[in-house]
């Protein structure tokens, strides 16, 4: 049994079947069966990336009367620290704490869409940035349209990890939402955390 590298296969998908078989992430997913095909039945499976295994995957269909061998998937996997991690960037912020998430990729910055947006992504984009947390993750290209490729779509981080490529999400690509989606992050700058509690202290003593 082996599945389909159609169009539900991404990296979510991959990153479940390397879990499996003992490594940390991957790296690459897709029609990777350049040399040799499977046999048996074909699968279609479409993970949001945080499954324990491909059974717990959503829609995990037969595919076999849709789908042929040579479109067979496969996946790059990788153990230890991810070694191709994403440089981020904020812009059109009133101050360098806020602004319309860039991500860099091939010498390009490019921008995400905001579906499944959430202040779990912005965690992550603001600790990769030095700041000491998230405070509120904007949606619908309030700090203004980019201008070059959306480059992520459907980021799904669980907030601990270091960078977003640790993140679930489909794969780096150009995706056909508008630049009128661009995700956005406001963070909580160093040193403001201490002193909001600071503050809080003097609030409760009087």
């Amino acid at each position: 049994m082996v599945v389909c590298s159609g169009v539900l296969f991404s990296l979510n998908d991959a990153r479940i079947v390397c879990r499996m078989l003992g490594y940390d992430g991957a790296l690459e997913a897709g029609r990777l069966a350049r040399s040799s095909h499977g046999s048996g039945s074909i699968l279609f499976v479409d993970c949001s990336g945080s499954e324990e295994s491909l059974v717990g995957c959503y829609d995990v269909s037969d595919a076999t009367t849709y789908c042929e061998h040579k479109w067979d998937a496969g996946a790059i996997c990788y153990s230890g620290a991810n070694p191709n991690t994403f440089q981020v960037r904020l812009v059109g912020g009133s101050n360098h704490a806020e602004g319309r998430v860039e991500v860099m990729h091939n010498g390009s910055w490019g921008t995400i869409c905001d579906d499944w947006w959430d202040l779990r992504d912005v965690t992550v984009v603001c600790k990769m940035l030095g700041f000491d947390g998230a405070l509120e993750a904007p949606r619908s290209a309030r700090f203004g349209q980019g201008s070059g490729h959306i480059l992520l779509n459907y980021v799904n981080c669980e907030g601990t990890e270091d960078n977003l490529a640790d993140c679930a999400h489909p794969g780096i690509g150009r995706y056909s939402c508008s630049h009128l989606r661009d995700a956005g992050a406001i963070c909580l700058p160093r040193g403001n955390m201490a002193m909001n509690m600071m503050n809080g202290m003097y609030l409760e003593l009087e």
